[in-house]
């Protein structure tokens, strides 16, 4: 398929609905907070059934990225640093949470957050998004 025949956003490795190896993750909002629920997948292992590090830092980034578009603000992140603090296993879910702390003229600084469902802190991370005004 030709770049140019993606449509904007339906391919988006972490929420696009119509990219078949992608997340697919579905964010809301509520309460002034992105929040989403993921089950990691057989193929989204690093080994042994251990949801892959890197995927959960996709997940915590695509948070920041939504709580800023929930708020008709357009971002990207400029610096992102991440605490794995519990193993994810696959097929475990984790629920998403992400949030603004602090906001400038130019950059926002969010927190985001993996959760299991009885409220054990899986991962957290902290980012600084700067405000950008093109459109993807």
């Amino acid at each position: 398929m030709e770049f140019a025949d993606q449509d904007k956003y339906g391919f988006c490795f972490a929420c696009g609905k119509k990219n078949p190896i992608g997340l697919q993750l579905d964010f809301r909002f509520e309460e002034g907070k992105a929040k989403a629920e993921f089950i990691p997948g057989f193929y989204h292992q690093s080994w042994n059934g251990v949801f892959h590090g890197g995927l959960l830092a996709v997940c915590l980034d695509e948070a920041f990225g939504y709580v800023l578009y929930f708020q008709g603000i357009k971002g990207m992140t400029a610096k992102m640093e991440i605490r794995i603090r519990k193993t994810v296993r696959t097929g475990q879910k984790i629920l998403l949470t992400g949030e603004v702390r602090k906001r400038t003229r130019k950059t926002i600084e969010t927190y985001a957050k993996a959760e299991f469902e009885d409220g054990t802190l899986a991962a957290e991370a902290t980012a600084t998004m700067v405000v950008t005004h093109q459109d993807f």
